[in-house]
């Protein structure tokens, strides 16, 4: 119930900061500003101009704002952020805990009832600062109807880029037929292929390789020639030498990767996205998907797998992308996977990273996300102490996001 309410009161909130906001020049103030390109600007200051940001300024020693703009938001007891990117969730995967059904054997939904169902996901994705999302994979092309519903702004979401149904054995028989299925991919709208490599979902922590590299190489080539991208899941290491030989954009999940397979990833500039705390979710909430107990040991015993596998790989100069893979109720918890980055051995700083520059790059957005600067996306986070020291302040000290220079989550900022 408290979930459903706070998604009404923020979508009127939606409603009424757009309003204000449209055709103005506003400036935000805040403590600091977090550029995303390794600067920090102190008492920085955010003119943002419609959907894009103008200018990042310091007020004159007299506290004028260069440019005099139409308003003012007081915003200085926050640090501001770049609008985060979670690379790798599923926004479709709704669950009401209440139902008293199992999130994995709950009744069918249409496409429609999907979409409907996944706007409390969206919100609460905003709500961790995450203004951007790739989407890897989801029924009935559910996930292109919401992407399109939240860019034409019929409810509040994060910017979302999606892979429509992923490329699995069930789908394929060999290399043969795959041009054909990404075609249908990309005729659908999708953003970004999806490759199911190896077996591991859920509680399922087994990682055999289902698709051979032919067929990944296969995927691969159709994507390219269609101006797409590749994201490959492998929750073992052969699947993952074969994605990496293959040429995908990035490697999901995979543990126990070997050293060569890692320098290949630096020297093809292909990100990991280890998804660790996703496991520590399915652990958590064991109760709630009726996991034995031996399940979960499976599960604890994967992440910690995982970490060692995330921390060699981070020691070898792999690049990262920080992936949730949220589902379900683990929305609102996205960018608990940056702990995890933190404890392998990142600064706050380069966890940041993961979630700002990096999953632009990702994207293939890096001209317009993931950095607080002229002509870029007025995606902008506010958060409450230093994220540059100390990472929970990302996790735990969201109050206040813009999205594309609509306020979106608002808890205290104050105008003059």
């Amino acid at each position: 119930m408290r979930r459903t309410h706070l998604f009404v009161v923020s979508c009127c909130l939606l409603a009424a900061f757009a309003h204000q906001l449209c055709g103005q020049t506003t400036a935000l103030r805040f403590k600091a500003v977090v550029v995303g390109d390794g600067r920090v600007i102190p008492n920085g200051v955010v003119v943002v101009e419609g959907d894009k940001i103008r200018a990042v300024v310091r007020p004159t020693p007299g506290g004028a704002i260069p440019g005099g703009p139409d308003r003012i938001v007081d915003l200085t007891k926050y640090t501001a952020l770049p609008g985060l990117i979670d690379v790798h969730t599923h926004i479709t995967y709704s669950w009401d805990p209440a139902s008293g059904t199992d999130p994995w054997r709950q009744p069918s939904k249409t496409k429609d009832e999907t979409v409907l169902a996944a706007r409390a996901n969206a919100l609460h994705t905003l709500e961790t600062g995450v203004t951007s999302i790739r989407d890897l994979g989801a029924g009935r092309y559910a996930d292109v109807a919401l992407r399109d519903s939240v860019a034409k702004g019929v409810w509040p979401g994060p910017r979302m880029f999606v892979a429509g149904v992923g490329v699995h054995r069930r789908r394929i028989k060999d290399a043969t037929e795959v041009p054909a299925f990404v075609k249908t991919q990309v005729d659908s709208g999708a953003d970004v292929i999806k490759v199911y490599g190896s077996t591991g979902s859920g509680a399922d922590v087994t990682g055999v390789q289902t698709l051979s590299f032919e067929e990944m190489k296969a995927v691969v080539d159709a994507a390219r020639a269609a101006g797409k991208r590749v994201a490959i899941h492998s929750y073992g290491p052969d699947g993952a030498r074969d994605a990496v030989r293959a040429g995908a954009t990035t490697l999901e999940h995979a543990i126990d990767i070997d050293d060569g397979t890692l320098s290949a990833m630096v020297r093809g500039g292909i990100y990991y996205v280890p998804t660790i705390d996703h496991n520590r979710f399915y652990a958590e909430y064991a109760s709630d998907f009726h996991y034995t107990p031996a399940q979960v040991a499976a599960l604890d015993s994967f992440r910690l797998r995982n970490i060692e596998t995330a921390r060699r790989a981070f020691k070898a100069g792999v690049k990262f992308g920080m992936g949730s893979d949220a589902v379900f109720h683990g929305f609102g918890q996205n960018t608990r996977e940056l702990a995890w980055y933190v404890q392998i051995g990142m600064t706050p700083t380069q966890a940041l990273e993961t979630a700002t520059i990096n999953g632009a790059a990702i994207l293939g957005m890096e001209k317009s996300l993931g950095q607080i600067a002229p002509g870029y996306s007025a995606d902008v986070v506010g958060v409450e102490g230093d994220p540059l020291r100390d990472i929970a302040a990302v996790i735990n000290g969201v109050r206040w996001v813009m999205k594309g220079g609509q306020v979106v989550i608002n808890q205290a900022a104050k105008s003059k």
